[in-house]
């Protein structure tokens, strides 16, 4: 498990670096123009928060990847990020709309991964987390 916990660290870094181009992909200069300056800076602040959560749960689990698998507290941290990381998979299929990805190539594989991606660490996480139950 403590491979698996390795690969998720690392995942979940890249993640959170992928964030700092997300203004500049998703045209946020041009595309948020017509929201207020609150949500506006809603939208930047969540965006910084989110990337700087993903990088600390990676450093979570590069880290501490021993405490998390072997201690009580470790394993209930790990069920709660079980639940997060299957309520994002469902997000995936049941929120966002499929007209974002289908019949666009590089959407779909995008959609397909990520789609991996949250299923991946929902098993791991909930492999971990349900020691403790």
């Amino acid at each position: 498990m403590e491979i698996h916990l390795n690969v998720i660290a690392i995942l979940l870094i890249l993640l959170s670096i992928i964030h700092i181009g997300f203004p500049s992909y998703f045209k946020w200069k041009t595309e948020l123009q017509s929201l207020s300056l609150i949500n506006r800076q809603i939208m930047q602040v969540h965006l910084f928060f989110l990337g700087l959560l993903l990088f600390l749960m990676g450093l979570l689990c590069f880290y501490q990847a021993e405490a998390l698998i072997h201690s009580t507290l470790g394993q209930v941290i790990c069920l709660g990020l079980g639940f997060f990381w299957s309520i994002r998979l469902l997000f995936q299929f049941f929120v966002y709309s499929s007209a974002l990805w289908k019949g666009k190539r590089f959407e779909t594989a995008m959609h397909i991964l990520f789609s991996c991606i949250w299923l991946y660490f929902s098993i791991i996480f909930w492999l971990i987390g349900v020691q403790v139950l």
